[in-house]
């Protein structure tokens, strides 16, 4: 997965799923955590404006989701 492949994927979920893409969106960026780090993720958290619009926590540093 690229950023640019994962912007595409938040935008298209966000479109189709609007209010209710919560659930899909954090297991979009679960994905990008793994695949392209923490800062990654949270850049896209705070670039779609994740927090606010879905409750989507930026990951701190040192934590595992596992």
């Amino acid at each position: 997965m690229t950023i640019d492949d994962a912007r595409q994927r938040i935008q298209t979920t966000i479109q189709q799923f609007g209010p209710h893409a919560g659930v899909a969106l954090d297991l979009i960026i679960s994905e990008v955590h793994s695949s392209l780090g923490v800062d990654t993720a949270n850049e896209l958290i705070d670039e779609f404006d994740l927090e606010l619009q879905y409750n989507i926590l930026p990951i701190e540093f040192g934590h595992s989701s596992s």
